[in-house]
């Protein structure tokens, strides 16, 4: 690991519009939890746009609590109680990496929302895919082992481990488009063609085949912990767009940046650096690597799937611009971060326009 790069996530002190009575939580904690003890330091974890995530110091240790942003939110979003039913399934019935679950809190009587308590992983957190914070000998095998990781979440027999009723087993993409449409209507601010062109070009454009897996919806860099001191993913984290899915959704979303400028702030693409240089695979590597995992023999309609993850990450983008203007978005740069759903919208578009390009065929 490079020695002047601090890969600790990054903690504040709880932002003004996410206090929560810390005593009240200390009370309901020694009732669920009653090992915790009298100890309870509260910081908050910064750089997630969605569920406010927090660390919980304690004298049995360090737990992370999850739970919804306040305010008015969007219908169906922010639900941590079904981020708290995968992680409780895959961590009491699966060797998939995530933290193990604890308690989950329905009474928004308690800190004002639901929230759920799940054990701290340490580890490192990298969220731009050029890896400049890693050696340079490190950064293709931690690509890889994402995509090893994201094949063996797919592969979990999702009746076997009680997510049987996650979500509904077909059409995940079109209820996808179906609901960021909605999404991005109830948060829409300012005129954006290219949302327009996608929301009409995306039903009619489905994937020819349909699939069921756990889909994690928000797979990438930025959500892995990766282990202290090797290229190994310790725990996929924000589960909270999680469901039933279409697993080459996951897989798009991941190669993203690949579609994405590398000089624009904030967007995480490496469209123009120096793969090689940076021993980063390039997109069909990380395709086939994904396909050699799940035993896949190639991809069928790449370019639909990239274009409806893009079209799904504008909204989202959209939806915390919203919240921002409202005040209660869980990150502090969201005002910055909502001026780029006009751009995902428009490589979005570029890509459906495009047509298939036959990867990994």
């Amino acid at each position: 690991m490079s020695q002047h790069a601090n890969l600790d996530p990054e903690l504040v002190d709880v932002l003004d519009a996410h206090r929560f009575d810390e005593q009240q939580l200390k009370a309901w904690l020694r009732q669920a939890m009653p090992d915790i003890g009298d100890r309870l330091e509260v910081k908050q974890f910064q750089g997630g746009q969605s569920n406010p995530t927090f660390l919980l110091d304690t004298d049995s240790g360090r737990y992370v609590l999850r739970k919804k942003p306040p305010g008015k939110t969007l219908p169906s979003a922010h639900m941590v109680e079904r981020e708290y039913k995968v992680i409780r399934a895959l961590s009491d019935h699966t060797d998939v990496p995530v933290p193990q679950a604890r308690v989950l809190c329905e009474d928004p009587s308690v800190i004002g929302t639901p929230f759920y308590i799940m054990d701290f992983t340490p580890g490192r957190v990298v969220s731009h895919p050029a890896l400049r914070a890693l050696d340079r000998a490190e950064r293709r095998p931690v690509h890889e082992v994402a995509m090893d990781t994201l094949a063996q979440l797919h592969a979990v027999d999702v009746n076997a481990v009680g997510l049987g009723d996650f979500g509904r087993p077909e059409g995940y993409v079109a209820r996808q488009v179906s609901r960021w449409t909605k999404q991005y209507l109830a948060a829409k601010t300012d005129e954006m063609p290219a949302m327009d062109k996608l929301m009409a070009w995306l039903p009619d454009h489905l994937p020819a085949t349909d699939e069921t897996a756990i889909a994690h919806g928000d797979y990438r860099l930025g959500n892995l912990m990766l282990a202290p001191d090797e290229p190994r993913v310790a725990a996929i984290l924000d589960w909270e767009l999680s469901t039933l899915g279409h697993p080459l959704a996951d897989l798009a979303y991941y190669c993203l940046p690949y579609h994405l400028p590398m000089d624009l702030e904030g967007s995480r693409g490496i469209v123009g650096e120096d793969l090689e240089a940076l021993n980063i695979p390039d997109e069909q590597e990380i395709i086939e690597r994904y396909c050699r995992q799940s035993g896949r023999s190639g991809i069928a309609d790449w370019h639909v799937f990239l274009a409806f993850s893009l079209f799904r990450l504008a909204s989202i983008v959209q939806g915390v611009y919203a919240r921002a203007l409202q005040g209660n978005a869980s990150n502090a740069d969201a005002l910055q971060v909502g001026k780029r759903a006009s751009m995902l919208a428009d490589a979005g578009w570029r890509i459906a326009q495009q047509g298939n390009r036959g990867v990994a065929e």
